[in-house]
């Protein structure tokens, strides 16, 4: 049995995230302690249950454990299953960090999953994000995903629906130096329940912030109708990207403007993918066949940690070289 030390690094839900997912993959199971030591509330929270949960299902899996506030968690995971899967959050809960859970073992057999919970809160990659970063980027590794946002969900109500189909998938390295890159920004900016102007707004202040800067930018405006009230502005070029969400009290030009600051200190600091995409990517090649490369903007707690747990199942494939991330990958999917 693999063991996993949750308090190693950062010590919060992404160390859990990846040992799940590679416990599914290879077939190994895991026992996980000091979960989220790091964290306020140490231990399961009701997002990472739910993530635990969906691996079960996807693989019958027996777990030790699995309750909230949960300190330590042992996962025997059984055989990937195809199939159809139902997923109900059942809060604002991050759709996109379920999908760090299973996204990876699902590659293994045809699956489709429906989602339903946050699709844009704190502290987790935006829908749009997703698509239109994450997503583009895996691809070039050999990932067959096709993602839809059927409904938005924000904090607290939540209520998004997300549909994701992946295909069994074989994957290869890739080096992103050989990737040329797109030369005008794009993003995304809506709003539900809330003036049509909010979404238009937060596009405006993005736009004047990053043109003031010499970039050029394409920026789409929407709104959108859902059970749960928020704005959302996600941007993004090439492998790096910026959001910023709305809250009550905080005016939609400051929303507009902190997202293009996040995206444009990305840009100016050089390196290929941005800091949480080069964390997103580590496991993909870490089990793709050959060896992947990548340049990113910091290296952070959180890349040191999933590189600590992929070490504990894969042993010592990822080599940090200041900013240059090199894995050699296992040829495992």
């Amino acid at each position: 049995m693999i063991e996993i030390d949750g308090s190693y690094g950062e010590g919060g839900g992404q160390i859990l995230r990846a040992a799940i997912s590679l416990s599914c993959l290879t077939g190994k199971a895991v026992r996980i302690s000091n979960i989220r030591a790091n964290r306020p509330k140490p231990g399961l929270a009701a997002q990472h249950l739910k993530g635990i949960k969906a691996a079960k299902k996807l693989t019958d899996a027996e777990v030790e454990g699995l309750r909230l506030g949960s300190k330590t968690v042992i996962f025997k995971p059984g055989e990937v299953r195809s199939g159809r899967f139902r997923i109900d959050i059942g809060t604002a809960g991050s759709i996109t960090l379920i999908l760090q859970s299973i996204l990876l073992p699902s590659l293994i057999e045809r699956c489709e999953f429906t989602i339903s919970g946050g699709t844009d809160v704190k502290w987790s990659p935006t829908a749009d994000y997703f698509k239109n970063v994450t997503l583009p980027a895996l691809s070039l590794f050999g990932v067959k995903c096709e993602f839809e946002v059927l409904r938005r969900g924000y904090y607290p109500k939540g209520g998004g629906i997300v549909r994701v189909k992946t295909e069994k998938s074989s994957l290869n390295g890739f080096d992103f130096k050989d990737y040329s890159g797109d030369e005008i920004i794009k993003g995304i900016s809506h709003c539900s329940n809330l003036p049509d102007h909010v979404a238009r707004r937060q596009a405006e202040a993005a736009k004047a912030f990053l043109e003031k800067q010499g970039f050029e930018t394409e920026i789409e405006a929407k709104v959108v109708r859902g059970e749960s009230t928020g704005s959302v502005i996600t941007l993004w070029r090439s492998f790096k990207g910026g959001s910023s969400l709305g809250e009550r009290g905080k005016r939609a030009e400051k929303v507009g403007e902190e997202a293009a600051l996040n995206l444009a200190n990305e840009l100016n600091a050089g390196g290929v993918v941005d800091r949480h995409l080069a964390d997103q990517l580590m496991v993909f090649a870490a089990v793709a066949n050959g060896k992947s490369s990548y340049t990113t903007t910091e290296v952070t707690l959180h890349q040191k940690s999933n590189a600590y747990v992929i070490e504990k199942f894969l042993g010592d494939v990822i080599k940090f070289d200041n900013r240059r991330i090199e894995i050699v990958g296992t040829g495992l999917l």
